[in-house]
Formats: C-alpha cells, structure tokens, sequence
C-alpha cells in the first residue's frame, strides 16, 4: 500500500470531526459490548488498587524536605506535596500541600495533568512546574512560589513558557536554561528543542541567549548546570538520533567537546568521567566491551590521558542494569539472567573498593530509586518487589543497616501461585528468558503473554496489583518475555536487532508463545499477547505474521504504519531502531513487517480477535496508526474492538478513573476471547 494509495490518510487528522466521528462510534460499540456486571466490578477493583492510601508514596529527597505526587478517589489529578524525613518515617505522615492540580484545572477550565517540577536549590523557595493538557508530552512551564503556594505572574518576572515539548532548568534564582519552540525553525524534526538558551528573569524569551544551535535532522539539543559544591560547571548535550549524542562542557562561550563515543552513556560526577559503552571503544592499545562501566579523572580526560578504570564488564548472564552516585559512592545495580544483584564502589586513592550491599529482600528486584549527593550524603533509597511480592521501600546509608522504610500492600490472593523462569530457542538459536506467574499445579490455561523488545528498556520482575486481581486470581496465567531489544543482556541484546535485525525481535517472541505450548501451559487457543508503544507494533506482528499462535491480542499506543511513521509527531527520532522507510535498501526489511501494509482478509488468513487502543492526546506515537489499522481490518472482514481515549497523552490514560477504566477493558477483552 503506498502514501497515495491510503485510503485512510484522513484518519491522521487528529481532531477533525469527521475523524472524531468515527472515533466515538467505535468506542460506543467497545463500550456496549464490553460492559456489565463483571466489567464494572473489575473496574471498580483496580481503581480501588489505584486509589488506595495504602500504597507507598515515593518521594524525591531535595535537602531536608522529600517530595510526592499523589493522586487518590479525592483528588483525581493530583497533589503536589512534601513533608520531612522525621514524618516520612512514620505509618501516616504529615504532608504540607503545595499545590492542588484539581482545584487549578477547575478555575482555570482546563484538564491539567501533572509532569513534574523542578524545585531551585538550595533555599527550595522556587520551582518550575510543568503541566500538560490531557498528559501529552507537550507541556507548559510555570514558576511556583513555594512559600507564597501561588505561580509567579509572569509580567513581574515570573518563568513561563508556552505549551511545547520544553527542555528547562534553572542555574540560579534569576536563570535558567531552556530549549522550546521560539519560533519557526526553532524545533527539530523530531518537535524537539533544536536550540538550546540562556533566560535571566524579567526578560522577554525572544531575548534569551543562544548557547548552542543544533541542526533539522538531530534529535534535540540540551543544556544544564551542575550546582556540586566546589564542581559548578556547564553542559551541552546535542543528540543527532536515538543512540548517539555529543556531550560538550560549557565555560561561558566556550564548547570543549567530551571526547567518549557517542552512542556511549557520559556523566561527571565531581572529578569522575564515568562511561557505560554501547560498543567496543578501543583506545590506544586496550578495547572495552560493550556494556562496560568505566572511569577516569575528569580533568585529565579533558586534558588528554585516556586512562579509564573498568568499574564493571559483562558476561554471557551477567549486565550493567543502573547506577547512581551519592556523594561518595556509586551505587551499581547488575542483572544475572533478569535476577538483580546491588554492589557498593567507592573510588580510593589507587583503587575502586567494591562491595556487595548486603540485606536486601529475597527473590524481589531492586531498583535504585533515589539519591541526593548534592545535600544529603551517602543516603539512598531503594525499592524492591517481584511479580508475586509488593514493593518495599528501603532507606540505607552507605556503610549502614537498611530501614524498610514503607511496605506495599498485597491486592491479590498469592497463595499457591510461583513464579518460573524458563528459556525458549529462538529461530537462529538465541537462548530467550522468560518469567511465568501462574497457580502451582495447573493444566493449560487462559494466558496473556507480554512484550517490549525495544530502546534497550529491561523488563525485569515488578508487583501489579491490577494484574494480579484482574488476570492471576481469576485463574489466569502472566507471562514476561525478555525478547532482545531490551537491555536484559546489556546493549548488544539490543543492537543486534536494529534495523534490518529487527525481525529477531518478533521471532523472540513467537518462540516464546510456541515454547509455553510445548510446555503444556497453555494452548494457541488460550494464549494472548499484549504490548504498548514499541510493544504495540510487536502486537501488529504477531496478529500480521504469527496469528495462529494466539487465540486474542491488545495493541496499546502503537506503531503500525511503519511506512509513514519518521513523519508523524516524534517518529523522526526513531529512524536510529527501525530504519529509513524513504530508503529503498531499508523500507525493503521495513515493509516485510509493516503490520499496516501487510493486513491480508480472512480467506488469505484468519486473525485473532484484537483489542487496539490509543489516545487522542498521545503526542508521541500518533493515534492515525491505532486508527487506520482498525479502519482496515474492519474493511477486511477481520475482526478488531478499537478503543480511544480522549486524554491520556502516551501513557492512555490521565487520571486514576481512566486508567482504571482501560485496564479492565483489555482484561474484560481477553477473557471474553479465552474462555470457552
């Protein structure tokens, strides 16, 4: 099917009528024939999960004050909060409020969903706060004053940026950085910041000063301050595709470019250059692998010795998952065939001492989720949990005994289920893990199998309290795939499919489904497959390319149209994991899995039923993919339930009720799909 040929190019049209037409339509006929009973308790369960005081509310420590967003049956966008470690401690602290999402969007008239804010350090007496509307990426910048809880009026000084995929933080009270859409020309053709800004308070943007200008075709271009004590300096970083960027230090005009390879990960830390390698960087005579974690003195880097200390090197089982820094340690987080394990390394005077952290929980994974070297020392906090355990929240300082700090609750009956980890052959003889969570002692079964395969994100164990009383209480059996694409086995798990590699992705995954019908855990009747986003376009594979190992399918926020994607919203910066589809050679690899273009009728091959679901609002993966794939199967004859959220940006969701509301659609689906 070429461009011109597209019948449904009109569908693209994000907000025109005729296009919203037909988007109410179908979501009335999803609805109707999804609703009832059994649909509006599931939903009233998961909102329930999602709603309840009794999760764990994470927190960011800044100085002495940790920082949460909280959402809750209350207050349905949220509640900027914070509150002191002394409180954090306790079962149910004292949180000071400091700004109501729900009363803002009321008396305003719009439908804010939070994306964060930044808060100046370090009197924290200011903040940048960014908002979107309806959760796109696309936000607003606002300066809120923390002592006064108001936003600063930007005609007296106050910070504020329009609605724009915005890069911003600030250097001092009175400055900050920025990358946003200053005007025609002023983005790349991903619609990210292509110039990157120095703004002083109480001057007009248009005036702002130009510290560095990328070109059309990178990705984004970004700049930021590091505030370490005795370490103050500048950054510019210009990413020209997904994988590669250029880091350069910023002495007030002056650019000294870091010279580490691009598609490696590059950061400073006082007076240590850490690199984590995607490929072999071979310099002067030694060769690091990809994967590796290396060091060196920062300022002699820059002046030309290139002697790096390997912190950490990969095995067949064995990858860097996450490191962190506090203020004299860094914190390394490895996966050993998906299972993490957590070591202490501290730089010494001729060496690095590494340290393995003891008392972590049995069987969970671990996952650094914050540290504050700037202010509060060697202190860390950690969370971990499994498929079958809650998460526990930990606080330890390096050197000290962990405290668990919070504990999640259990939202589903656990008893008798297991977690196991098996491996599937893949087509060229590829060794592919993957978890199953089911009750002991079971036949086969209604199973949903679940993928990214992408980015080199890692789908290591975590709790779903959703999941789990939706799918596995009611007798169902979940399945995690750590297909390549994902970062399981450090970056060459990833690299290896880029491209015209891609297809290894896919057979991944079909060997994992035909591995769980060997095993006599289900059948290709009972089994469905699931996936959002990059994993949305593994979905239109498997329906495409692989239909007879599933008896149903959710496809969330997809890619499908792999013609066209480089032109819709943010698809140009993914050029770097697909390919060029406007490059013959490429679109020749592209086109063989395409799912749009490759749609057959059910006398060539019959499809299993598919649930598609997408947002209006998602201003990174372009709903017309969701849209006209469901426009051609229903003209096909083949059978497709399509569902689209008004709001809900990337994620599908802007608040807890929607979010709420789509999980127990795509659970309600594949039940009515798998049972007999």
């Amino acid at each position: 099917m070429s461009n011109t040929s597209d019948p449904y190019l009109w569908l693209e049209e994000v907000t025109d009528e005729r296009a919203l037409d037909w988007v109410r339509t179908r979501n009335a006929a999803t609805t109707a024939a999804l609703a009832g009973p059994e649909f509006d308790a599931m939903k009233a369960r998961v909102r329930e999960v999602l709603d309840t005081d009794a999760r764990i509310p994470y927190a960011r420590r800044r100085g002495e004050y940790l920082y949460n967003f909280w959402r809750d049956a209350e207050h349905i966008r949220g509640l900027w909060r914070r509150t002191t470690m002394t409180e954090y401690r306790k079962d149910s602290p004292e949180w000071d409020i400091l700004l109501d999402l729900d009363a803002v969007a009321e008396t305003e008239g719009e439908n804010w969903v939070w994306s964060g804010a930044q808060v100046l350090r370090p009197d924290q007496h200011l903040a940048l706060v960014t908002m979107s509307r309806g959760g796109a990426d696309a936000s607003i910048v606002r300066e809120f004053d923390l002592r006064t809880r108001t936003f600063r009026d930007p005609s007296g000084g106050g910070f504020f940026v329009s609605e724009a995929k915005t890069d911003i933080g600030y250097i001092d009270a009175d400055t900050v950085y920025v990358g946003t859409d200053f005007g025609a020309g002023s983005l790349t053709d991903s619609g990210y910041p292509r110039v990157a800004k120095r703004w002083t308070r109480g001057t007009p943007l248009a005036e702002a000063e130009t510290v560095y200008e990328g070109t059309a075709n990178d990705i984004s271009i970004s700049a930021w301050h590091d505030r370490t004590p005795g370490f103050e300096r500048d950054f510019v970083q210009r990413a020209t595709d997904f994988f590669n960027a250029e880091l350069y230090l910023l002495d007030g005009t002056a650019l000294t470019l870091i010279d580490t390879p691009t598609d490696a990960t590059t950061s400073v830390h006082k007076q240590w250059l850490l690199v984590r390698t995607m490929t072999e960087w071979t310099i002067g005579d030694k060769t690091y692998p990809s994967g590796a974690l290396l060091a060196a003195n920062f300022e002699s880097f820059l002046a030309g010795d290139r002697e790096m200390t390997v912190l950490f090197s990969p095995d067949a089982h064995r990858s860097l998952h996450q490191f962190a820094w506090t203020e004299n340690h860094l914190l390394v987080v490895t996966l050993v065939d998906v299972r993490s394990e957590f070591r202490v390394l501290t730089p010494g005077a001729d060496a690095w001492d590494d340290q393995p952290l003891l008392g972590l929980p049995d069987s969970t994974s671990t996952e650094i989720v914050g540290t504050d070297a700037e202010e509060n020392g060697d202190e860390f906090f950690l969370s971990s949990s499994g498929y079958l355990t809650p998460a526990t929240l930990l606080f330890g300082t390096v050197g000290g005994d962990l405290e668990v700090l919070k504990q999640a609750p259990s939202f589903f009956d656990t008893d008798s289920m297991a977690v196991t980890q098996y491996f599937a052959t893949s087509l060229d003889g590829t060794s592919v893990p993957y978890f199953v969570v089911r009750k002991e002692g079971m036949g086969p079964g209604p199973t949903m199998l679940y993928g990214y395969g992408g980015f080199e994100i890692s789908m290591t164990p975590s709790y779903s309290g959703a999941t789990g009383l939706a799918w596995l209480e009611q007798g169902g059996t979940y399945v995690v795939a750590n297909i390549r694409g994902g970062g399981e086995y450090g970056p060459e798990w990833h690299t290896q499919v880029l491209r015209a590699g891609r297809h290894k992705v896919h057979e991944d995954f079909a060997a994992v489904a035909k591995d769980l019908v060997e095993r006599e855990i289900t059948t290709p009747s009972q089994l469905s497959a699931q996936g959002g986003s990059n994993g949305g376009l593994l979905i239109g594979i498997m329906l495409t390319r692989y239909p007879e190992l599933f008896g149903a399918l959710v496809c969330q926020v997809p890619l499908l149209d792999m013609k066209r994607y480089h032109l819709l919203l943010a698809g140009a910066s993914w050029v770097a994991e697909y390919g060029d589809p406007d490059d013959p050679d490429e679109w020749a690899f592209i086109s063989e899995y395409s799912p749009y273009q490759n749609i057959v009728a059910p006398d060539e091959r019959r499809y299993p039923p598919i649930l598609i679901a997408t947002s209006t609002r998602d201003d990174r993966v372009h709903p017309g993919h969701a849209r006209k794939m469901a426009a051609r199967l229903e003209e096909l004859g083949q059978p497709v339930t399509y569902f689209e959220n008004i709001e809900g940006g990337h994620g599908g969701a802007a608040d807890n009720a929607q979010l709420a509301f789509k999980t127990a659609l795509s659970f309600r689906f594949l039940w009515n799909a798998l049972r007999p």
